[in-house]
């Protein structure tokens, strides 16, 4: 008996290898089985290509008759534009202005229509019995009239207005001082010229010789005049050739120093029109 029973021991503990096998087999099934692969399958078949955009329907554009009138309008405004564009002249008559309109219109109420709608959009500007055809001269015109408030106070003003002053008053005395330098020099070539003249007449030549050469030196002398006169438009003396001669210097000076002479011509106006101050003066230059 004890044999017989190790028999059976022996024998369960001996299994075939196949049976192994086949045990794993089975438990690899159940544990797909438990993992549900059908589950988490990608499915391809729920994929469908997309349907094409449809186009969006484009609207009919439809004209009524009232938006067709308002075209031709702004057409026949354009044209009428471009005529007036082409004429050289500024302004025009009333009348001529009537006619061009009405070479773009149908009937003389549809032309007066036409030029009150010109008028009102401002391309022309229509006074009385003239029609500018330049508003923009026009309005440049009335602004260069109607005075800019300054944005300075002014205290500043007159303070500016000093400063100029004594720069001016400082240009105008090296100004003189030049042109005295060169009055005093022409006396001098003047004098030196005397002498040669009285050197050659009664020592070195006769009268009869020197007398011609006087005269036509007196008259290069009246020539030179003469051309002063014409370029200044002043009396030809010595008040006038000095005027002319500090205005030359003065400008010069105020041209290499950059002395501003519309800012203080501006600021002198402000100053005269405005509230007077003490030792403030309206000081004219001589270049005006």
């Amino acid at each position: 008996m004890g044999f017989s029973g190790d028999t059976s021991t022996d024998s369960r503990q001996r299994r075939h290898p196949g049976c192994d096998s086949f045990h794993g087999r089975e438990n690899l099934l159940e544990k797909l089985r438990e993992m549900d692969i059908a589950r988490d399958r990608i499915r391809l078949d729920g994929l469908r290509p997309t349907a094409p955009e449809e186009e969006a329907p484009v609207a009919e554009v439809t004209l009524s008759l009232r938006d067709a009138v308002k075209i031709l309008r702004l057409s026949q405004l354009e044209t009428v534009k471009s005529r007036l564009r082409q004429i050289e002249k500024d302004c025009v008559s009333h009348p001529e202005f009537l006619e061009i309109c009405a070479k773009e219109c149908s009937s003389v109420d549809q032309a007066e229509a036409l030029a009150k709608m010109l008028d009102e959009s401002g391309s022309v500007i229509v006074l009385g019995n003239i029609v500018f055809l330049r508003p923009e001269q026009v309005v440049k015109a009335i602004q260069g009239l109607i005075p800019v408030p300054s944005q300075t106070r002014p205290e500043d003003q007159i303070k500016e207005l000093h400063e100029l002053e004594r720069q001016k008053a400082a240009i105008d005395m090296k100004a003189e001082l030049n042109v005295r330098r060169e009055l005093w020099c022409g006396l001098g070539c003047l004098a030196v010229q005397t002498a040669a003249f009285m050197r050659l007449t009664f020592w070195e030549l006769s009268w009869d010789v020197m007398e011609p050469i006087c005269f036509y030196v007196t008259s290069f002398y009246f020539m030179g005049g003469y051309a002063f006169f014409l370029q200044t438009s002043k009396e030809p003396s010595f008040e006038g050739f000095f005027q002319s001669r500090f205005s030359a210097k003065q400008k010069r000076l105020m041209k290499a120093q950059n002395f501003d002479v519309g800012r203080y011509n501006e600021l002198k106006k402000l100053v005269c029109f405005g509230p007077q101050s003490p030792g403030i003066n309206a000081v004219s230059l001589a270049s005006s």
